[in-house]
């Protein structure tokens, strides 16, 4: 998802309900908070400058691939099962994109 895909993505309702609290005390889930830390990234290095992302940037999108590789392997296995409708409903699709990953468009 590009950084504008997911800002929008993340003012939705859909976006909030999705993925782990994991104690925060904002009551915002992880996947929320590091959608918004993706954007941020992005927006800060629009050129992809290898040289410009910080070592916190590294982590964290080492962060979000790790975390989008293991959820995929879930998601295969309920795109051979539901429409796209359905699938776009899933809590595993919502969380995916929260994480900066649309699952949907690689239908």
């Amino acid at each position: 998802m590009s950084a504008e895909e997911l800002e929008e993505w993340l003012k939705t309702e859909s976006s909030t309900g999705a993925g782990w609290q994991g104690g925060s005390e904002s009551g915002e889930t992880i996947g929320h908070e590091s959608g918004r830390t993706i954007v941020d990234i992005l927006k800060r290095n629009p050129s992809k400058d290898a040289n410009k992302y910080t070592e916190d940037d590294i982590a964290h999108m080492r962060k979000v691939v790790s975390y989008c590789k293991r959820h995929l392997a879930q998601e295969e296995k309920l795109k051979d099962s539901k429409s796209p409708e359905e699938l776009e409903q899933t809590k595993s699709t919502r969380s995916l994109k929260n994480w900066g990953h649309d699952p949907l468009k690689t239908l």
